[in-house]
This record gives C-alpha cells, sequence and structure tokens, in this order.
C-alpha cells in the first residue's frame, strides 16, 4: 500500500470511477464506495491495481452502512488525505408544479444527494484531519445555484444539490481552524448514469471531467493558506457563482 489514502463514493462507474482510477495512477491507496454489485468495473480495476485499491461495499443513504464502510477503512489506516463525496442521484428530472410531484422520490435524492455527503463527511472527519492534505471534495452541479437557475422543474435535483452546497460552507467553517478544506466542483455536463443508463449526450466523458477535477483537487490542496470560504468551481478550476 502507498502512504497516502483517498475515499471515493459512488465508484461502481461513470465519475466515480474514473476519480479513482486517477488517485491510483498517482499511487493513492483508494478506499472505493461500491453499491452496485452486479457492475464489475471495479473488479477490473482491483486487479491492475491489487496492492491500492479496496472496493466496499456503500450505500451513503444508510446510516448503517456508512458506519460500517467507516469502520472498516479505519481498520486499514488511522489517516485520510482526501475524501471525495461522488455518489448521487438524479431521480425524476420531469416533475412539475402543474403535475402531480413525487415528494417520495425527491426525499430520496434529498438522503442521496445532500444527507449522504454529510453522513460521509461525519464519518471520516477524524480520519480526515489526521491526514496531511485534509482535502474534503463534493461533487454539485451548477444545478444547485440559486440566482442563475434556468431551469423548469428539476426540483429534487436542484434543491438538493443546493442543500449540498450550503453544507460545504458550513463543514469548510468546521474544517478550517484544523487545517482542512472544502472544495466544491461542477464536473461539467458529463456523459454519465446519473439516470440509471449511460447518457449519449453531454460535451464531455467522465474520463476528461476527472482528469480536470483531479488537476484542480491538487492545486486546491497544495495553496497555501485556506480561504475564509470553499472554492466553488468548475472542473476546470474557474470560480462558478452559486
Amino acid at each position: 500500500m502507498s502512504n497516502s489514502y483517498a475515499c471515493v463514493t459512488g465508484a461502481d462507474r461513470g465519475l466515480g470511477y474514473t476519480l479513482t482510477a486517477q488517485l491510483l495512477r498517482r499511487h493513492f491507496t483508494v478506499f472505493a464506495g461500491r453499491y452496485m454489485n452486479d457492475w464489475d468495473q471495479l473488479d477490473g480495476l482491483a486487479a491492475q491495481y491489487p496492492k491500492q485499491l479496496i472496493p466496499l461495499e456503500l450505500d451513503v443513504s444508510s446510516d448503517d452502512s456508512v458506519n460500517r464502510f467507516g469502520a472498516s477503512i479505519a481498520e486499514r489506516t488511522d489517516r485520510l488525505e482526501i475524501v471525495i463525496n461522488n455518489a448521487g442521484v438524479a431521480g425524476d428530472l420531469e416533475q412539475s408544479i402543474y403535475n402531480r410531484m413525487n415528494m417520495a422520490n425527491m426525499l430520496s435524492m434529498f438522503n442521496v444527494n445532500t444527507l449522504g455527503p454529510l453522513r460521509i463527511t461525519a464519518a471520516f472527519a477524524p480520519l480526515l484531519l489526521r491526514g496531511e492534505s485534509k482535502l474534503l471534495v463534493n461533487i454539485s452541479s451548477e444545478a444547485g445555484q440559486i440566482n442563475q437557475t434556468w431551469r423548469e422543474g428539476w426540483y429534487g435535483y436542484c434543491m438538493s444539490k443546493a442543500a449540498l452546497n450550503i453544507q460545504s460552507n458550513i463543514v469548510h467553517n468546521e474544517l478550517k481552524s484544523k487545517g482542512g478544506r472544502v472544495l466544491v466542483i461542477h464536473p461539467g455536463w458529463m456523459r454519465t448514469y446519473m439516470s440509471g443508463k449511460l447518457s449519449e449526450e453531454g460535451n464531455l466523458s467522465a474520463e476528461e471531467a476527472a482528469a480536470h477535477i483531479v488537476e484542480t483537487m491538487f492545486r486546491y490542496r497544495d495553496a497555501k493558506e485556506i480561504p475564509a470560504h470553499p472554492a466553488f468551481l468548475d472542473y476546470k478550476g474557474d470560480e462558478m457563482r452559486w
């Protein structure tokens, strides 16, 4: 195993998988949150990096699952350099005030997209603060912007990401006095699996987005001063208004 440890949620496929691969290439030991046991991409990656990649079952919507995930990691290391909250769902994007809304679907999105990252952050804050980098990365979306939103509908997804953004501010306030920092990234319009199947729309592959995100992460990590507020950036490292 390497001496640098990272955790990535939602690592089965798409952006989470490619972020995991990028960190492995940078010689990190990666604890990869696995939700889809019938999806075997992580198995192939583990064969390439048998000493660096540790896939572990994880459902970020479940307290018990997060606690088991955290306990498994704590058995293997006393520190983490980077925690990436990537797991997310899009749910039903067609809901409108003119149609009957599925509130249960929206609550499910909040449980994954907003409370999921908070569960992970709370579980790993002690390990993160023992690491050298002390970097928490939340994968958000421009859909969580408040003043610049253009959508009609998408209520559950947009609101859950907006809530993740304010969460990131509060967590940064708690971490910064102890040397930690939070980075919030919009990964761009990707061809990914957010709605359950691979979308052919989007101007970025997950591999392209992940490469930019990792470069941005390390630039932010290596900045000498911890900012007063978390950085809200797009995948290229440009600032966004939220």
